[in-house]
């Protein structure tokens, strides 16, 4: 639970997960379309309800991928339990995109054409780094990655890899593609 989810009465928490919900799904369904007013309506909630936990579009999309990243970071610390390096590096990637596999209102956020308020996630944005920095650096250290990745090269597969979720598994093609490519030569 994020920290303006704590403060929250249980109904002003219970509106803010509802209309999270609301707009995940039209998200998901018609992309940067979707009008704050209709997520209000889908939501249950009246539009000063929406704008009062969202000032606009972009904060409720920092939302949902804060949501999002405190599933991946859970995700990643189990990852990070992982002995060997590439077992822990494959397997966070793995995760992560098929968590967001499912998640179209996730990727519509990540890849859309409306840039996320960032700070608005700060906290959730800054734990999941730091998970991918120390298991990127473990794998470059014991060279089952390529010297020269940086956790930052990380975040590029990612995306192409969710640029790829036509529903085709082509996303699973593009990653195998792309880790024959960064895997070190193994020591």
């Amino acid at each position: 639970m994020t920290a303006p989810e704590r403060s929250l009465r249980a109904d002003a928490r219970r509106n803010r997960e509802a209309v999270l919900d609301a707009a995940a799904r039209l998200f998901a369904q018609r992309g940067d379309a979707v009008q704050m007013d209709e997520i209000a309506e889908r939501a249950g909630v009246g539009v000063g309800t929406l704008y009062r936990h969202f000032a606009d579009k972009r904060a409720l999309l920092a939302a949902i991928i804060g949501r999002r990243f405190e599933a991946m970071t859970a995700l990643a610390r189990t990852a990070d339990e992982a002995r060997d390096p590439w077992v822990a590096f494959e397997t966070l990637l793995y995760g992560y995109l098929e968590s967001a596999e499912g998640d179209a209102a996730f990727r519509f956020a990540v890849l859309g054409a409306e840039e996320p308020r960032w700070q608005d996630i700060a906290a959730e944005k800054t734990d999941l780094s730091a998970i991918i920095e120390r298991i990127v650096g473990r794998a470059v250290e014991a060279g089952r990655l390529r010297a020269d990745f940086r956790a930052g090269d990380f975040v590029l597969i990612a995306r192409g890899a969710m640029a790829n979720m036509t529903g085709a598994d082509d996303w699973r093609r593009h990653v195998t593609l792309v880790l024959q490519g960064i895997r070190g030569p193994e020591r």
